[in-house]
């Protein structure tokens, strides 16, 4: 497996796909050899010095802690990171949607743990495991550290990140949720998280379910059926100005999130209730309807 950069940046940058391209090697994708780290620094793009978020000696060190912690158990290292990311790294969606950062957190600062968590075996037994290039600069449904971190904005029930350490435990949720845009009505998401205690575990389960949700919200408005507060945009921006006096991450408990108001429990159990009954009618493979 290859090691961290000889040359870690002190701080995040920009790091376009183009700039980023000669640097994704066959040698790192198949987790042989990393890079140095001093050519990638000359084609970054500076973020403002002032700006205490920007550290990377935080993240860093998460992602080592996650290497050790989980190195029997890599994908549970999802649920661990992605709450602990979100809260490292306080920036705004606007901010969250610029794939550069992603791009140089994963090329500069931790390529040796995007190859640990993702390097894969192919369908062919002939060739060797492989990582692919969409987990250093991919969508953000597929990067490696861009996934965590919308996962756990888009999972969080406020300050509390319970339901994202519960939504990490299944890949094809995460996976699924990502790629759609109605995931960003909060009581979706956390009557997502409460379903899967249902039973509704496998990845057929989920396909079925995510198709049926989709196809109801045609003609279902969820925000009549589950409304939810307005967002509080004050405690987040208050959430960001104080990343510089928050204290580190913690490993053993969990972090705390922007004081946000939780989603209506009310609107809550609504969505997790229409949600089942969706589900018995979903086309899963395999599984034959009652009649």
């Amino acid at each position: 497996m290859i090691e961290k950069p000889h040359h870690l940046p002190q701080r995040l940058g920009l790091l376009s796909a183009t700039a980023a391209d000669p640097f994704l090697t066959e040698d790192l994708l198949k987790g042989i050899q990393g890079h140095g780290g001093v050519d990638l620094a000359k084609v970054v793009e500076s973020l403002p010095e002032d700006d205490a978020r920007w550290e990377v000696e935080p993240l860093r060190e998460l992602v080592e802690d996650a290497m050790h912690e989980f190195r029997d158990k890599r994908t549970e290292a999802d649920a661990w990171l992605a709450p602990r990311l979100h809260a490292a790294l306080r920036i705004t969606r606007r901010e969250a949607a610029d794939r550069r950062l992603w791009n140089h957190l994963a090329l500069a600062v931790a390529p040796d743990y995007v190859a640990w968590r993702h390097l894969l075996a192919t369908a062919s037994s002939e060739r060797e495991p492989r990582v692919s290039p969409a987990r250093f600069k991919g969508a953000p449904d597929r990067q490696c550290f861009s996934r965590l971190w919308w996962v756990a904005e888009m999972f969080r029930n406020g300050r509390d990140y319970s339901p994202v350490v519960a939504a990490c435990g299944n890949q094809e949720l995460i996976h699924s949720a990502l790629k759609r845009e109605l995931i960003d009505h909060r009581p979706t998401a956390q009557a997502l998280v409460r379903i899967l205690g249902r039973g509704i575990a496998s990845t057929r389960d989920i396909e079925g379910l995510m198709t049926a949700i989709n196809a109801a919200g045609a003609t279902l408005i969820y925000d009549v059926l589950a409304p939810d507060e307005p967002r509080d945009t004050e405690a987040l921006r208050q959430w960001v100005a104080e990343a510089q006096s928050a204290p580190p991450v913690p490993r053993h408990s969990l972090p705390v999130g922007p004081d946000e108001e939780p989603v209506p429990e009310e609107s809550v159990v609504a969505l997790t209730d229409f949600f089942a009954e969706l589900f018995e009618t979903a086309p899963v493979r395999g599984r034959k309807l009652q009649t």
